[in-house]
């Protein structure tokens, strides 16, 4: 398979870092690279990692990522590279985990450390914190105390290069001014120019006339922006709520309806908010709009392989909480529901990174549909931006200042003896909240993923302003009784895209024309 340009030089980039080290101590031994998601990142680590091998540089690849779909690719696309498997077994030359296993690997593998030059692909690293054991998270520590100092070489991967909470990402380098290095860039408008991704179209919902009554009060609002604002409701109630779903669904699958009259395998994403939410949306696109749909969650049996499946069929739309916004391969999705209640920059980006893979088939649109939430949109205006100016400098800790490992909180469900089982992952705030704060936020998480002891069980049915106060739902009712509106979103420094293949094909004709002039 021939290497994109970016990848070749980003090849060619690390290898020549690592070829200039000095000593097993050597900083030049770590690599950053930044790429948009949808670029190829898995096949360009996967490809440095064979010509490692084959300049005798390395003997084993072991590759973390952050989830088990993802960890199947690397391993899959290591062992195409390598013509051998790469699960741990005997023959084999590496193995592709999680970063959940990072603190239950055995002594055995640990021990690899010692006896080979290991090379180590960390996949979407951002996940991963800590300058030092002071601040570093759960996945962040094995990196800094054991990875960082006996692994030969590694290569951090990761399309969002800042976490939400500011603390430093494992193995980067800031600058005097507390900004990221990253050792190479490859940006949306890059990949765009380069024809390696499709050009984002982001579609908002609005609403021109929200009621809310409280305690026989009534406020009538204008937009999904001004009920924000006034801190009427939460954004979490907004998406949960059946009329916003069948608005943003309608038009989603209004648009894949028409991508598949040109492209038949085109498919569709929905990124839920719960799993209780998941299976509510199929059931709404079932009896609304007869669509068959293929639901992926923690409660389904090998999701990693449902995931699989759907990329390989033609089936129209998958629903997922969250185990297919980041890193996940699925080229023919084209259009993609954002129902999600998280709101930062970083799961915004990762998610609509799920449409941008361009493919050899006709038609290359990619489409994201969302209610008309302020920060959502302001995302979406600057989608080029690498990395945005609010999030770019880290929060540097005291070894003295205790660190709320928070981010490390995620969603649970009930294995078969109802043991809680650590599963999807949620990003939790914490540089500049408070404990209660941080409280509030793994409480909403829980309270909208925890499956109780009997299957089925429900979760709260509990609402949260944003100021965290619980609201009743008998208290207090939202009724969108206005008319829906939807605007095409403006995304930043674009424009130069734009142009359609024709138009191109004419100025190219035309400039060959001036050149035989």
């Amino acid at each position: 398979m021939k290497l994109r340009r970016w990848q070749s030089k980003c090849i060619n980039s690390a290898i020549s870092k690592f070829t200039s080290s000095v000593d097993s101590s050597d900083l030049n031994k770590h690599f950053l690279a930044l790429a948009t998601p949808g670029a190829g990142k898995t096949i360009m680590a996967a490809t440095l990692a064979r010509k490692m091998y084959e300049l005798g540089l390395i003997d084993l690849v072991l590759c973390f990522s952050p989830s088990s779909i993802v960890s199947s690719d690397f391993s899959d696309e290591l062992t195409a590279q390598f013509k051998t498997e790469f699960n741990g077994k005997v023959g084999s030359l590496g193995d592709a985990f999680t970063y959940q296993k990072l603190g239950t690997l055995d002594n055995d593998t640990w021990k690899l450390f010692d006896r080979f030059r290991v090379f180590v692909i960390f996949d979407e690293i951002h996940h991963c914190a800590g300058s030092s054991t002071h601040d570093a998270n759960a996945w962040g520590a094995p990196i800094i105390e054991i990875i960082r100092e006996k692994a030969a070489y590694s290569i951090a991967l990761t399309g969002t290069p800042w976490r939400s909470d500011s603390l430093p990402i494992a193995l980067s380098t800031y600058c005097e001014d507390n900004l990221i290095q990253c050792d190479y860039v490859y940006g949306l408008k890059y990949a765009i120019a380069d024809d390696v991704c499709r050009v984002p179209q982001v579609i908002a919902v609005d609403n021109n006339k929200i009621v809310v009554t409280r305690t026989k009060k009534q406020k009538v609002f204008n937009s999904f922006n001004t009920l924000l604002t006034a801190k009427a409701t939460s954004y979490s109630h907004i998406v949960l709520n059946e009329t916003v779903n069948e608005q943003v669904l309608s038009r989603a699958i209004i648009k894949l309806n028409e991508l598949r009259k040109i492209n038949r395998n085109a498919g569709g994403l929905v990124v839920a908010s719960s799993i209780e939410h998941a299976e509510a949306i199929k059931l709404l696109m079932i009896k609304n709009y007869g669509k068959g749909v293929v639901v992926v969650t923690t409660n389904e049996a090998r999701p990693s392989d449902r995931i699989k499946a759907f990329r390989n069929s033609s089936d129209e739309w998958l629903i997922s909480v969250g185990m297919v916004s980041e890193g996940t391969n699925i080229p023919r999705l084209q259009v993609c529901c954002n129902l999600t209640n998280v709101t930062t920059e970083m799961y915004f980006r990762q998610i609509f990174g799920r449409v941008l893979r361009k493919t050899g088939a006709p038609n290359q649109e990619a489409y994201m549909f969302m209610p008309a939430e302020p920060k959502l949109v302001s995302y979406a205006r600057r989608m080029v931006q690498d990395i945005p100016n609010e999030v770019a400098k880290v929060k540097i800790v005291k070894t003295d200042e205790e660190i709320a490992d928070a981010e490390e909180l995620i969603p649970v469900e009930a294995d078969r003896n109802n043991a809680l089982v650590l599963t999807e992952k949620h990003e939790v705030t914490v540089g500049k909240h408070s404990v209660e704060d941080i409280k509030r936020q793994v409480e909403a998480i829980l309270s909208n993923h925890y499956i109780g002891e009997s299957e089925g069980a429900q979760a709260k049915e509990l609402s949260s302003n944003q100021n965290g106060t619980n609201v009743s739902k008998a208290k207090w009712s939202m009724g969108i009784v206005g008319k829906y509106r939807q605007e095409t979103l403006k995304v930043a420094d674009i424009e130069p895209f734009l142009i359609s293949k024709a138009s191109k094909a004419k100025l190219a004709e035309l400039n060959q024309q001036l050149k035989q002039g």
